[in-house]
């Protein structure tokens, strides 16, 4: 295809560069640190650290503590209030809301310009970049693509931020090209009631060349169902024939691939998966045919690793990217554009190769069971659902798992909760 021929040209440069990148893995992390240091030097946090004398990374590690949300609050709140310079040069109207781990009910992420452009947007850049490179006859460009997002409003405490889920923040600053491919319209993709949400999507979207779609697998799966019911049909192939693509990240895939499959029944269709977080845009699957995600090493990113069996303790100690090993459960830290330095996002990762560096998501830093020794993390406990789902021919909606201490007379144990969209033939 001719279109797949000029698009190709002009990312064989970026393919180039990533190429590099991946060769010289400290080399492009150093440029980071240096770029994030020089753009917030004059912020309030900048001169209360010195960011201008910070010359190596030994220095900024030894400079700077570790943040969690909590620590970096105050200086949100002031940026909510419309104060400029705190965190990052400018003032930023622009807040992801997430799930919060602290005491806050919720966390509210500085998202700038400058973060959404060299991080955000390019990594939905690169994510196509690598699958045309993967896929060069791809009819991916002849379609639209159907994001599923969230919504955002005026922030409540009278300030001047608008706060929202990143997938809404996506959407409403997207660059025009993004939305001439991209369905369903921003006034539909930014209603607030998800049922309404879905509902207006199958009426719009019904008619139009989907080729790919993305975001949440859950969400995704609750609006292709409905889609099915509401046009009556069997399989999104019999609706969107040219279906190929789903890029999908923010919960493990592992748990819905198989209902996925059930409704889009073609060896055809491809996952991509990416990890995308409303404090950035991180990793994503340069090979499908691999699992593994490429940590992205240029997107004003800079990362730190704490090994997870000294996190939290005197011992603790963050590597860098040359440090790390396979094999070995990580605390992710991020010093970013949007004003994050050496923030614990959260997450945990694991290395599946190196150079080039590739993750896998495992969990959360507070989200694991260590009891009895067993070192139970959440992709753990996903892939042992997947395969008992296999085995048993259900399906899984959700799940919790806790641990049951040891008594006298019985032995430590976990024990499970889980809702099922389809029962196992034997619950035992």
């Amino acid at each position: 295809m001719i279109l797949n021929s000029t698009f190709n040209l002009l990312c064989r440069r970026r393919l180039r560069q990533i190429e590099y990148l991946c060769r010289n893995p400290l080399e492009a992390q150093e440029r980071q640190l240096q770029i994030l240091l020089c753009r917030a030097k004059n912020t309030d946090f900048g001169r209360q650290y010195r960011f201008a004398s910070i010359g190596s990374i030994e220095t900024y590690q030894t400079r700077i503590p570790l943040h969690d949300y909590a620590d970096l609050l105050p200086y949100i709140r002031r940026m909510m209030g419309g104060e400029g310079g705190v965190l990052c040069p400018d003032g930023n109207r622009w807040f992801a809301k997430s799930s919060g781990t602290t005491g806050e009910k919720s966390k509210f992420i500085p998202v700038t310009r400058a973060g959404l452009d060299a991080c955000h947007y390019r990594g939905v850049k690169d994510s196509l970049v690598f699958y045309l490179h993967q896929f060069p006859k791809s009819r991916i460009l002849t379609g639209k693509g159907l994001t599923l997002g969230g919504s955002h409003a005026v922030s409540a405490d009278g300030g001047r931020a608008i706060c929202g889920d990143l997938s809404a923040i996506l959407i409403e600053n997207a660059p025009f090209a993004a939305k001439i491919i991209r369905t369903p319209s921003k006034k539909t993709a930014l209603i607030p009631d998800f049922e309404q949400k879905i509902a207006c999507i199958a009426r719009e979207t019904l008619r139009q060349n989907i080729v790919q779609f993305a975001g949440v697998p859950s969400w995704n799966l609750a609006l292709m169902k409905y889609i099915l019911d509401y046009a009556g049909k069997d399989n999104l192939l019999q609706i969107w024939a040219n279906l190929e693509l789903f890029i999908h990240g923010g919960i493990s895939f592992a748990p819905y691939r198989e209902q996925f499959q059930k409704i889009i029944p073609t060896s055809a269709m491809n996952y991509m998966e990416t990890y995308n977080a409303s404090e950035g845009f991180f990793a994503l699957q340069n090979d499908l045919a691999d699992s593994g995600m490429l940590l992205m090493l240029d997107y004003g990113v800079f990362y730190e690793f704490i090994p997870m069996c000294s996190f939290g303790t005197p011992q603790e100690r963050a590597l860098t990217i040359a440090d790390v090993q396979t094999g070995v459960n990580y605390a992710m830290l991020i010093s970013t554009l949007d004003g994050l330095f050496r923030y614990i996002i959260g997450d945990t990762v694991e290395f599946v190769s190196l150079m080039p560096h590739k993750i896998k998501i495992t969990g959360r830093t507070k989200q694991f069971i260590n009891v009895f020794g067993e070192e139970l993390m959440v992709h753990n406990a996903e892939a042992a659902l997947q395969a008992a789902c296999k085995a048993t021919g259900a399906y899984v909606r959700d799940y919790t798992v806790a641990p049951v201490f040891m008594s006298v007379n019985e032995k430590g144990r976990h024990e499970w909760l889980i809702e099922f969209e389809h029962l196992p033939v034997d619950v035992e």
